[in-house]
């Protein structure tokens, strides 16, 4: 019995069926749930015997190193798969309620005009899900946690023509993304602790870790902090947590795999999975701990007011979370799995009955309401009851805080560099450019001041380009041309701060060129088909008229912000790789630089292609219910 050929089948086989499932014809609703259905299901049963045969064989951890992507004399990037109980808690229940999902969707999505993407995204996020708890060391983790976050964005805008599930999804996207500036900084920041990729099975080493964290205290609080925020992000942890209603927008199959089981304690995952990295510093269990007795509180007064059913859901969900943390801050591994285990099975069912239960609600309010009599308290206790109350119902003003002091700035900061013009960029950036690449080859006749500023220079022009992409809003190709074109001075930064080879060059900026070439020429098609309706005002909804030509969009924009389609995904880590350890300024621009782009790319996308239709011609939904 092969061991690796089971592990790697548990990636492989949804990945076959998303491909069948893409060829599969609209129409043949009962062919496309069959296939979702029966491998799911083959998943299920046959992880169910691994594991199984994994504990009577004494549960020993296994670490498989699969597929060699890259590799240099400084740097090595391997996709490697790690099982050990962890793992094994996760898969099973990814794996048996995703069975229970698909099985309720295929009637309750029945002659939904999308119902061959949702359940090809469906899939796509199962694959994603199993490559992300099976990840052996952080570059095979954030290649899922990568590919979790684009399936969330299709399914919470799987109502593509509707003003309101668009914006949210590329809310929750946006804020997904924040997030990954703590995963990239932390792979950075690890790479130069260990001097190599770090393997998690490595890190249960207690003196590794110890010796490293002895030497490198600070390194190791930074990279803690930087996992902490990435776990919040995508757990909905305080101050995250408004993202998490918002997210509610799809179907309720896809908020009851998602957002009441599956991808919202992915965080919780993150903290214990690198539980025996920052279990020995004090600080980190404290911050872990706090923000979790945070969210746990503001979750759970929140959830008490919500009008909506699954809000309160998704808010209880935040709160039960927000516990999990404390307990892994407490070092009670075992009791968060089982904490993990019981909440999603509780807010699947809760999720899934949830339309039955308003119905009944509804009636119980009709016919037997009673209006709550008015206690009698003091006047400052009323004063703080109705405060409190008031607070809680606006989610204790979190995503006002988000907006305010997050995406306010980068649109502010983008609106002041409107001299980022075509004209510009060839008349001033292009010559400053070539400057660049002379001061890179004549580096040794040049001063030691302006050789260690100029990689942060070209940093901050890089990131100014993709401050202005993000908030352009007349010109989309200009937009999509900045976003190319920062690449290209990130390039250069690097090559400045250190030896950047020619190969590693081609092999991050191939991935670029033919994204973001392929992309411009599906822009300039839709702007000859479409003149009057090519900005990015508002939400055009060209999807409806020109399906395909959104989907190759759709490509080129996870292409270019380096989604594992393309080699740029591997060159953005090679890009950090030569960003040296003190570098701590330089390595948070070129993480901005990534993670803004990519959330740029996506209001570009969205507002082109989806939302409601400009043409009225045919019936649109309302913008809001």
């Amino acid at each position: 019995m092969n061991i690796n050929y089971f592990i790697l089948s548990f990636v492989l086989i949804p990945l076959f069926a998303f491909v069948i499932t893409m060829f599969t014809k609209e129409q043949q609703e009962k062919k496309i749930s069959n296939i979702t259905i029966y491998t799911i299901g083959t998943v299920f049963f046959t992880l169910t015997g691994f594991i199984a045969y994994w504990i009577f064989s004494g549960s020993n951890n296994l670490n498989i190193r699969e597929i060699l992507l890259y590799q240099s004399k400084e740097y090595t990037f391997l996709i490697d798969f790690y099982f050990d109980r962890v793992t094994a808690v996760y898969l099973f229940v990814g794996s048996f309620i995703s069975f229970l999902i698909v099985r309720y969707s295929s009637y309750y999505m029945h002659l939904e005009k999308g119902y061959k993407r949702f359940f090809a995204t469906i899939l796509f996020f199962f694959f994603s899900y199993n490559f992300t708890v099976l990840a052996g060391n952080f570059e095979t983790l954030f290649i899922g946690w990568e590919m979790i976050g684009i399936s969330s964005f299709l399914l919470i805008a799987f109502y593509r023509e509707r003003y309101l599930p668009v914006r949210n999804a590329v809310k929750v996207f946006s804020i997904y993304r924040i997030g990954d500036i703590g995963i990239l900084l932390a792979m950075w920041a690890s790479h130069h602790l260990w001097h190599e990729n770090i393997t998690f099975q490595k890190l249960h080493n207690y003196d590794l870790v110890h010796e490293h964290l002895l030497s490198h205290s600070f390194e190791g609080l930074f990279i803690a902090i930087c996992l902490l925020i990435a776990a919040a992000a995508k757990s909905a942890q305080f101050p995250f947590s408004s993202w998490m209603p918002r997210a509610m927008e799809g179907p309720t199959p896809s908020s009851a795999i998602f957002y009441g089981s599956l991808s919202i304690h992915f965080g919780v995952f993150l903290l214990i999975r690198t539980m025996p990295f920052w279990e020995q510093q004090m600080a980190a269990r404290v911050l872990i701990g706090f923000i979790g007795l945070l969210t746990a509180i503001t979750g759970y007064f929140t959830a008490r007011v919500q009008p909506t059913i699954k809000t309160q859901i998704a808010y209880a969900s935040v709160s039960q979370i927000g516990l999990m943390f404390i307990e892994i801050a407490l070092g009670l591994e075992l009791l968060a799995l089982i904490h993990f285990v019981g909440n999603a099975f509780l807010r699947t069912y809760q999720l899934l009955v949830s339309p039955s239960v308003v119905a009944y609600l509804i009636r119980e309010q009709f016919y037997y309401f009673k209006p709550h009599k008015e206690k009698n308290s003091s006047a400052l206790g009323k004063k703080f009851y109705y405060g409190w109350y008031l607070l809680s119902l606006k989610e204790f003003n979190l995503d006002t805080f988000m907006g305010k002091y997050i995406f306010t700035p980068f649109k502010r900061i983008g609106n002041k560099l409107n001299f980022l013009t075509p004209n510009n960029i060839l008349i001033i950036f292009l010559p400053l450019y070539g400057i660049g690449i002379i001061l890179r080859l004549l580096e040794e006749h040049i001063p030691n001041w302006l050789h260690n500023s100029l990689p942060t220079l070209f940093a901050s022009i890089a990131l100014m380009m993709v401050m202005k992409g993000f908030s352009e809003r007349r010109y989309p190709k200009l937009a999509w041309m900045l976003l190319i074109l920062q690449h290209f001075w990130i390039a250069l930064a690097v090559s400045h701060n250190e030896h950047f080879q020619i190969s590693e060059t081609i092999w991050y900026l191939s991935g670029v060129i033919v994204a973001g070439v392929s992309g411009y020429i599906a822009l300039y098609i839709l702007k000859k088909n479409e003149p009057s309706y090519f900005t990015l005002f508002r939400y055009y909804g060209h999807s409806y008229e020109y399906p395909r030509l959104g989907g190759i969009f759709l490509l080129c924009s996870l292409g270019l912000m380096g989604f594992p389609i393309t080699t740029t995904f591997i060159g953005e880590d090679l890009i950090f790789s030569h960003i040296h350890k003190d570098q701590y300024f330089l390595a948070f621009l070129l993480s901005s630089c990534f993670v803004i782009e990519g959330i740029a790319l996506i209001r570009v996308y969205a507002r082109l292609f989806l939302g409601n239709h400009a043409k009225v011609y045919h019936e649109t939904p309302l913008q809001s219910s």
